[in-house]
């Protein structure tokens, strides 16, 4: 009887962000295609059904999973809760390590800020209310994109960064103490070069120009996380002295499996954070 409650919860849940949202699939953002690159990734955008007078904000979503795993059809009820509750959700692919390093994938998440820069009013998305999320590694693709200036993200046009555990915050820290070798690819992703190490880790670029934060980290996830975040929201207090971590109890994978309930507390945090710093 119990299981068959859970079914019912389960199907009712499903059916409501369905009706809720609308999915726009396979959408290709690069402009041309990199040889070194063997396929281009896509993305998915999920809109709300019902479209409003006014423009909606955008949520850029990257997801995690160590730089060398994951796809964006994992996240499709993420998108879909968000979408119900009008924030349009884009969610893309990447390419994964060994077949890309870190600066291959951040570049493609620029060209998914550009391409939704330039199309996301055809969905009635507010170009000048785009926010970028990620958890794990698409914590740190995400924020990467956006704050190193090589990559040309012009200042305030993202409008906030939603760090969701995010990993590689400070990889330079982390590799001075953990070489990166073969294994899960780390010595492709991040080189052996201390100089990528600091080009590829966010905290070196904070500025007073940085967009607002929104932090949550887990009580219960990796120690190496728990200590990229302490070193980059003390290097962000000088420029954000209110933002403080929201912390959950929750371990790793559990940090992002809470969006798959159309319930959860992250929801409203999330648009009223949005709400606050509105362009």
């Amino acid at each position: 009887m119990r299981f068959s409650c859970v079914i019912i919860v389960l199907l009712s849940a499903f059916m409501l962000v369905n009706c809720g949202a609308k999915k726009s699939t396979d959408i290709s953002y690069l402009e041309s295609a990199n040889k070194n690159i063997p396929k281009a990734p896509r993305l998915n955008v999920f809109a709300p059904r019902k479209s409003s007078a006014a423009q909606v904000p955008v949520l850029i979503f990257v997801h995690g999973g160590n730089w060398n795993n994951g796809r964006k059809g994992t996240y499709d009820l993420l998108g879909r809760n968000f979408a119900s509750k009008a924030v349009i959700t884009v969610i893309p692919d990447y390419t994964l390590s060994p077949d890309a390093t870190y600066d291959d994938m951040s570049r493609q998440i620029v060209s998914v800020i550009q391409w939704t820069k330039k199309n996301i009013s055809q969905y009635n998305g507010n170009p000048k209310m785009i926010y970028i999320s990620g958890h794990s590694a698409g914590g740190h693709l995400g924020a990467l994109a956006v704050m190193n200036p090589k990559f040309g993200i012009a200042s305030g046009s993202i409008a906030g960064i939603i760090l969701n555990d995010a990993a590689g915050l400070d990889m330079k820290n982390y590799l001075e103490g953990n070489p990166p070798t073969a294994k899960d690819d780390y010595l492709t992703t991040w080189t052996s070069n201390p100089e990528q190490w600091k080009d590829a880790s966010p905290i070196y670029f904070l500025n007073k120009n940085t967009p607002p934060f929104l932090i949550y980290v887990g009580d219960k996830t990796y120690n190496s996380i728990k200590i990229a975040n302490s070193r980059f929201i003390d290097a962000l207090q000088p420029f954000q002295p209110d933002v403080k971590p929201i912390k959950l109890n929750k371990r790793h994978v559990p940090m992002v499996l809470q969006y798959f309930s159309p319930w959860s507390n992250r929801f409203d945090e999330i648009i009223a954070f949005m709400k606050l710093h509105k362009k």
